[in-house]
């Protein structure tokens, strides 16, 4: 476990709430993210990343987000905002997404205080450093989990 201190990030995203079995219906709306970035000639300044809004026992409000360099007015389903600045711990994980669970509760098992309000969270983001299309092998993809601590 790591402890960055991490600055304002402004984001491209959609929101939706999903189940386990419906995940799909978020993650996989990163190329319509990324194809509204690009109409307007707004670059993409990192990984696409998942960000847990709430999360309970059935359900996660989930966005699926691309860093970006500002806010700008959103358009249908597409809206800007900014992950918030502080301090993150941070885990880096290396093969498939199926791991980051596990990633997260080692993460959460630690006695520190985290940015969230019953089911709701501050900042708990998963990034995607590995794009699928260029690597097939799950094996060989690296991510990470990050969760903001509480000020």
């Amino acid at each position: 476990m790591d402890i960055e201190t991490r600055a304002d990030q402004p984001y491209a995203a959609i929101r939706a709430t999903v189940t386990l079995e419906t995940f799909a219906k978020i993650a996989d709306r990163f190329p319509e993210i990324m194809r509204w970035l690009a109409d307007r000639e707004l670059p993409i300044l990192g990984a696409s990343f998942l960000r847990y809004l709430r999360v309970t026992g059935e359900e996660f409000e989930v966005e699926a987000g691309i860093p970006t360099i500002a806010e700008v007015p959103g358009e249908g389903e597409v809206f800007t905002a900014t992950l918030p600045a502080g301090q993150y711990v941070v885990a880096v994980h290396k093969g498939s997404p199926d791991g980051l669970a596990a990633v997260t509760d080692r993460l959460l098992a630690h006695t520190v205080r985290f940015d969230r309000d019953g089911d709701r969270w501050g900042a708990r983001i998963e990034s995607y450093f590995t794009d699928p299309a260029a690597e097939p092998d799950q094996t060989k993809w690296t991510s990470e989990v990050a969760i903001r601590l509480a000020d």
